[in-house]
């Protein structure tokens, strides 16, 4: 046995318990509420005095939060009082983003819920065969919109097109213990996948993948606790510099390594300060090279530079929704023009986040579709 069980023993328990939690709460129908009304003043971070580097944009909870409203409706709801009511998130986990589509993870609908913000549109993915989704959890998309997605019971990378279509598999049974995440590298070669491990598990690591071939190429990390080991790796992103940044969570840090898997450096250590990590779980990198990583504990993210140091710190722990307000967050993204996107499994949501210097009408994001005209009589 080794001295790191008995942390693993610790988080499948926690794990175990926030499903349930989770699960109840579904059956009785109590679910978490979207908030009322906006902040009354922009929400930036840091806070004042400090000059804001990121401002609380939008949060989605439906398709109701993308898709154009009906002119006819929304006198309609304006008169009555009613919601608008739209296809909302059950168990999201990963996000992922695309040239202003969203597409979200969701393990109990069993399929990835794309969100495309530039047309209006809401669409699903991997809900037929070929290509019908099991347990999806960790996505990724490459530089062409191609989405990958990891399928955690049919233990295969699935593969699909700008368009939804099903492509190709990576992988299978044999080759994963317990699937976590899926990363495509920007250079378009390759994927990296995250085998979780587990308890019974010596397969603590990164398996590398050949993008278009499937070809198997090598292996990053082994069970552990020293330099280039790990215990339960959650995540992985590409940094600007090409390097590896890898979340491995039981041993609470990130480890660097270069392309062909050497072992460079890590950051991060266990505690309740700043800069610590209590349960990270994913990883982001943006245009700079900065890293953001999710806690699920502290229920925030952390912004680090590439060497490790930190920079700032988004959210806080919450049992009540709100901007930047969390209590199972999971997944994160940064888009093409610096927007940041936070998965909260328990408030069922996602908060977006604008970059302090970027206009709320430019980017992605930033056009809005024409509202729908009424169908005709």
């Amino acid at each position: 046995m080794h001295a790191v069980d008995g942390l693993e023993v610790g988080f499948e328990m926690k794990r175990f318990l926030s499903l349930c939690a989770v699960l109840a709460l579904v059956s009785c129908g109590e679910l978490p509420r979207a908030p009322d009304s906006k902040p009354a003043r922009p929400i930036v971070f840091p806070l004042p005095p400090d000059e804001p580097r990121f401002i609380y944009e939008r949060t989605l909870y439906s398709s109701a939060d993308v898709v154009p409203d009906e002119a006819t409706s929304a006198f309609r709801r304006m008169v009555t009082g009613e919601r608008r009511t739209g296809e909302g998130l059950v168990k999201p986990y990963a996000v992922a983003v695309y040239q202003g589509r969203v597409f979200l993870s969701d393990s109990v609908e069993r399929f990835i819920k794309a969100f495309d913000f530039r047309n209006g549109r809401y669409h699903k993915i991997g809900v037929d065969e070929p290509g019908r989704l099991i347990k999806p959890l960790g996505i990724d998309v490459d530089r062409s919109g191609n989405l990958y997605v990891a399928d955690a019971t049919a233990k295969a990378i699935m593969v699909y097109g700008s368009d939804g279509k099903f492509l190709r598999k990576i992988g299978g049974p044999k080759w994963f213990d317990r699937l976590a995440s899926v990363t495509a590298d920007p250079r378009g070669d390759r994927v990296y996948v995250v085998d979780i491990g587990g308890v019974q598990s010596e397969h603590h690591r990164v398996r590398v993948f050949d993008l278009k071939s499937g070809e198997h190429l090598f292996d990053i990390g082994r069970r552990g606790k020293g330099p280039g080991e790990f215990n339960l790796p959650r995540d992985v992103a590409v940094g600007k510099d090409g390097n590896l940044y890898v979340v491995d969570g039981g041993n609470f840090r990130v480890q660097v390594f270069d392309r062909g898997g050497k072992f460079l450096r890590s950051f991060g250590s266990v505690g309740l300060q700043f800069g610590n990590f209590a349960r990270p779980k994913e990883i982001a990198a943006d245009r700079d090279g900065n890293v953001y990583v999710v806690d699920t504990a502290f229920g925030n993210f952390q912004i680090f530079d590439p060497e490790g140091t930190l920079l700032l710190f988004v959210g806080g722990r919450s049992e009540q929704d709100g901007p930047a307000k969390y209590m199972l967050p999971s997944g994160i993204a940064v888009d093409e023009d610096g927007r940041v996107y936070m998965v909260d499994q328990w408030f069922r949501k996602v908060d977006i986040y604008r970059p302090a210097h970027l206009k709320a009408e430019d980017g992605y994001l930033g056009k809005k579709p024409p509202a729908k005209a009424p169908p005709k009589q």
